[in-house]
């Protein structure tokens, strides 16, 4: 068997990028990207590039995942992540967990250390717990930027669905040099949620998907609408139809925004390590590596180029 080239795709979230955001959007996730193909360069697999990826921008503040997340209506961050292996169609999630830094480490665990697939709230703490996750003040993931938002949001005439649009999901897929794919998306939900709302991210077909023997997606946008029409899922399910990764993506969201009237982006690989970055909000912060080159963009129809090498020399020295 030909040994593959690794390919990762991440995204930073579908919606409006704020001008004086989108420099630390750009950056995150070229990071990312950056590390988790360096994860894939070292002969990893296609699970440790999209965890290391994901977890590089839940620690990022730009992104509303792990730290940066919003507050729900109490003021507190609830994070929903999921991970998936498209060899073996193993997949962990977590949905409501607080006081974690990387949800998307604990949903991994929930995979490789459970007979189960999604672990929520208290059930999902105990778990941490029992493997050894440090615990952390939730006040450590809550940013100046997300309380702002939560007390915009509570006003009386305020419409929390206007800020909604700069929404932040993240999220990566990769192929690796063996051929296998996987997926993983990580969440802190939509501003002023109910306590308890999950959206699209933890679950399966919908905030992602990973199959070896078509491709992986992950997910962003509005959850609600997402989970409507299972995006991930009906992405593969075009892509098995003979679809291209573009086509199949723009199909999809096209079908999201006509049926149910939801906008939303998606990252894609196929098994032949073809790769697209899709949306149809306004932007997408976005980034890929493929063949030592990094491909990137924010707004529709841009797409820079640089070699991997030049881009991990500026990494060197701080964007």
């Amino acid at each position: 068997l030909g040994r593959m080239k690794p390919v990762i795709v991440v995204h930073g979230g579908a919606g409006r990028i704020f001008k004086e955001r989108e420099e630390g959007c750009r950056a995150g996730v070229v990071r990312a990207a950056l590390r988790g193909y360096g994860v894939l360069k070292q002969g990893g697999s296609a699970v440790d590039a999209v965890e290391e990826a994901v977890r590089s921008m839940e620690d990022d503040p730009h992104f509303n995942a792990g730290c940066g997340s919003v507050l729900n209506e109490k003021g507190e961050v609830e994070m929903d992540a999921i991970i998936m292996d498209g060899k073996t169609l193993d997949s962990g999630a977590v949905s409501a967990v607080k006081c974690i830094a990387n949800p998307i480490k604990l949903a991994r665990l929930v995979m490789e250390k459970t007979k189960h697939m999604l672990l929520t709230d208290h059930g999902a703490h105990l778990f941490a717990q029992a493997m050894g996750i440090p615990e952390i003040p939730g006040e450590k993931l809550i940013t100046e930027r997300s309380r702002e938002r939560w007390k915009k949001n509570l006003e009386p005439d305020s419409n929390p669905g206007e800020f909604q649009k700069d929404l932040g999901t993240i999220g990566a897929v990769a192929v690796d040099s063996e051929g296998n794919v996987a997926c993983a998306t990580s969440t802190g939900g939509l501003s002023n949620k109910l306590v308890g709302r999950v959206g699209d991210t933890a679950c399966i077909g919908s905030g992602g998907y990973a199959d070896n023997h078509s491709g992986a997606t992950s997910t962003t946008g509005h959850g609600e609408s997402i989970m409507k029409v299972v995006l991930a899922r009906l992405i593969l399910y075009h892509m098995e139809q003979g679809m291209s990764p573009e086509v199949a993506a723009d199909t999809a969201l096209d079908y999201m925004k006509t049926r149910v009237g939801g906008l939303g982006g998606v990252i894609v690989v196929n098994k032949a390590g073809e790769w697209a970055a899709r949306f149809s909000t306004k932007e997408m912060s976005w980034a890929t590596v493929k063949d030592d080159n990094l491909y990137y963009g924010i707004h529709a129809g841009e797409k820079n180029v640089q070699s991997v090498f030049e881009a991990l020399a500026s990494e060197r020295e701080g964007f």
